[in-house]
């Protein structure tokens, strides 16, 4: 009996979906920038704000696309909202890709 092998190359909508919205989110630099940041350590809003010298609000809207695409998460203390990255694979890629940028 032959096996059809053509689903094994075929793509769900849900799982292309998913994947063009995370390279979607990765072509941004500013996004990238703050998955970078929040690669190496935790932070608020205010934190990355001051570290990468952008708006609260371009960041808080960044960290809403982020948030939405599971690629960051965050935790309450207080008042003081405090975000970190949420995909080790997606993490691994853009860290993979930031080595191969800076490889000569």
């Amino acid at each position: 009996m032959k096996e059809d092998v053509s689903s094994n190359y075929d793509i769900d909508e849900e799982t292309l979906f998913i994947v063009t919205q995370t390279f979607k989110a990765l072509s941004d630099p500013t996004r990238v920038r703050i998955l970078h940041l929040l690669s190496i350590k935790e932070c608020s809003v205010n934190e990355i704000a001051s570290q990468l010298t952008l708006s609260q609000s371009t960041v808080s809207h960044q960290l809403r696309f982020l948030k939405n695409l599971r690629l960051v998460k965050f935790r309450r203390e207080g008042t003081s909202l405090y975000y970190s990255h949420d995909d080790e694979h997606v993490q691994n890629v853009l860290e993979e890709t930031i080595r191969h940028a800076r490889h000569n």
